[in-house]
């Protein structure tokens, strides 16, 4: 009665290759990318899925159609909780322009940790934590056995990992495969992280530290 999940990050996208963040903006897959997606494919052609979840963003919406041709008989669900962190003013910038506001690992830090107020115009840390967990429970309480492909995001991805095991935020590469099996009673465990079985590598993935554990309270 095990659930085994496959997360994919969406495939390389325009504003993947030029550094631009994107967030809750959008950009198409370039021709890399695709190659990338299809590679991962035919990866993932055996993989005896149940069901198909997705972000409603275009780029993981289109990487999540080319991963079923496969799997003509899965149908497509999407679930806007899957959506990436939102930047706020900084999306369709340059990564280095908030990077001159803040440093990427403490970001995303105080983020996993739910602590980040949110940037300018975007999602406060606790915010994106809270979706973030209770979009893969509901996932894990709508199929309590077979195994599932979700398709989202780095960072989205990424924050859900970390609250499995203390990972901090493994940078993702495009299209890269990322398996966690939850048991019945809810305890989930990771399997395998981040294989970039595409060859994209690590182009849009940026890492960060692990985060410090949080001493208890007696």
């Amino acid at each position: 009665m095990t659930l085994t999940m496959t997360l994919v990050r969406h495939g390389r996208t325009h504003f993947n290759a030029r550094r631009i963040l994107q967030g809750r903006c959008d950009s198409p897959l370039t021709r890399d990318g695709r190659a990338g997606v299809r590679a991962t494919a035919r990866h993932l052609a055996r993989t005896p899925f149940t069901a198909a979840w997705a972000s409603p963003s275009g780029r993981a919406v289109a990487t999540a159609v080319e991963l079923l041709r496969p799997h003509p008989d899965v149908p497509l669900r999407t679930d806007p909780d899957l959506r990436e962190y939102a930047f706020g003013i900084y999306e369709q910038r340059p990564e280095r322009v908030l990077d001159e506001v803040v440093a990427w690992p403490d970001l995303v830090t105080d983020v996993l940790a739910g602590t980040h107020p949110g940037l300018p115009g975007g999602e406060p840390g606790a915010d994106f934590m809270d979706r973030t967990r209770d979009v893969f429970a509901r996932i894990a309480d709508t199929h309590r056995d077979g195994h599932v492909l979700v398709v989202g995001h780095g960072l989205a991805l990424g924050a859900y990992l970390a609250t499995v095991d203390e990972v901090g935020l493994v940078p993702l590469p495009n299209a890269s495969v990322s398996t966690v099996e939850v048991e019945p009673d809810g305890t989930a465990r990771i399997t395998s992280l981040a294989v970039d079985v595409a060859g994209q590598g690590h182009v849009a993935a940026r890492p960060m530290r692990t985060p410090t554990p949080v001493p208890s309270v007696a």
